[in-house]
């Protein structure tokens, strides 16, 4: 269902735990945050996240029962973190009221471009994007470009994993040189991983930035209009990775692998 923007919710609970910080505010869609919490996530999102919520609510003496959507962090991100916040979004949405809350699903590496966005020199186009990125662990990072189409920030391309040294936009750049640079390099993996980025990249303005909530609810007003709401059984995470662990047979196969390398550079 498509809305317009008379309709926009004004009582939005936004939430993210696909970091290790967990992320909430309260607020109107499109609008300025009336409650906010930030501390730390990871093993304790499960444990602080319904706590720290009710208590905002509890702020603004609203309740579930009262609101007109949740936003939450989509993915990707931690696995551990995208499934607390979906189950627990998914809970809250089908317990609130009969029918349930709306969900808005919105992909992280958005809410990172837009927590950024403020900082860029100058509006990212499909051209010159705003690239944003998330450490995936594994030697890996999570990269999504975006730019303001049509007065909105969107993702231009889905997300997708590469390496560090690998880093580059849809149209190749720098390896193929096509275009100019992105207009802001963003993300949480810049003190991890920055020096390991193609030197091109060394250029492009950078700037730490996470999936916050507040970002959530900026971006929560287009993913309204645009008719991103979903029932709470149909809200999933997006993981991007298949897979992140390795079977005991592949940890041995590698280590047998790099048994010969080891092995030449320990000889006297």
């Amino acid at each position: 269902m498509n809305h317009t923007p008379a309709s926009l919710p004004q009582k939005v609970l936004a939430l993210d735990t696909s970091t290790d910080r967990l992320s909430l505010a309260l607020g109107p869609a499109g609008g300025v945050p009336l409650a906010v919490y930030s501390g730390p996530g990871g093993a304790q999102a499960s444990a602080e996240l319904l706590p720290r919520l009710l208590g905002l609510l509890g702020e603004l003496g609203w309740t579930l029962a009262g609101l007109d959507a949740i936003a939450f962090g989509q993915g990707p991100g931690s696995f551990t973190g995208l499934r607390t916040a979906c189950s627990v979004v998914q809970g809250l949405a089908v317990a609130a009221r009969p029918g349930g809350v709306p969900v808005l699903p919105i992909p992280t590496l958005l809410a990172v471009a837009q927590a950024a966005l403020p900082q860029a020199a100058q509006a990212p186009t499909p051209e010159r994007p705003l690239v944003a990125v998330l450490d995936a662990r594994m030697d890996e990072l999570y990269v999504a470009e975006a730019a303001v189409v049509q007065g909105a920030l969107r993702l231009t391309a889905p997300a997708a994993l590469c390496a560090p040294d690998q880093l580059s936009t849809r149209v190749g750049w720098p390896a193929q040189d096509h275009g100019p640079a992105p207009v802001l390099l963003a993300g949480n993996a810049l003190g991890t991983y920055g020096t390991r980025l193609p030197a091109a990249w060394q250029a492009v303005p950078q700037i730490e930035a996470w999936p916050t909530a507040i970002a959530l609810l900026v971006l929560a007003a287009t993913a309204w209009q645009q008719g991103g709401d979903v029932a709470a059984a149909d809200a999933q995470p997006l993981y991007v990775r298949d897979k992140v662990a390795q079977t005991t047979e592949e940890r041995a196969r590698l280590k047998a692998a790099a048994a010969p390398h080891t092995a030449a550079h320990s000889a006297p």
